[in-house]
């Protein structure tokens, strides 16, 4: 799985985008490569999909409450594949909200980031 986790250049984020890349029948999503953006559109919206991401923020939300990371985002995305097909993914943003504005996030809250969604992934069942 190719999850990407980036801290923001100027502000004390990180992005993380997680593609799913098998079926997950918990939340009724088998068919996740997708021939076009547009078939994954479907795949967001579905009440599985929603579920998931429900599921998702309220995980991370309980990895991440005794830190001063809070969560921003946590929305669907589309993540194009290197094999030319396309697949639902969790778009997150995560923001430090005792840091200075236009400051980097730190590496230790980089490094808390990066564990709490390899917890995130494991406890959803995505790997």
């Amino acid at each position: 799985m190719a999850i990407r986790i980036e801290a923001d250049e100027e502000q004390p984020s990180a992005t993380v985008e997680i593609p799913l890349t098998k079926p997950l029948p918990d939340y009724d999503l088998e068919q996740i490569e997708q021939p076009t953006p547009r078939d994954v559109d479907g795949i967001l919206v579905s009440q599985g999909f929603r579920d998931l991401i429900d599921d998702g923020r309220g995980v991370l939300t309980e990895l991440l409450s005794k830190t001063d990371l809070q969560i921003t985002q946590f929305t669907g995305a589309i993540c194009p594949g290197d094999d030319e097909v396309y697949r639902p993914g969790v778009w997150i943003i995560v923001r430090d909200a005792k840091a200075p504005l236009k400051s980097k996030l730190s590496e230790r809250s980089l490094e808390t980031v990066r564990t709490s969604v390899r917890h995130l992934v494991e406890r959803l069942g995505l790997e």
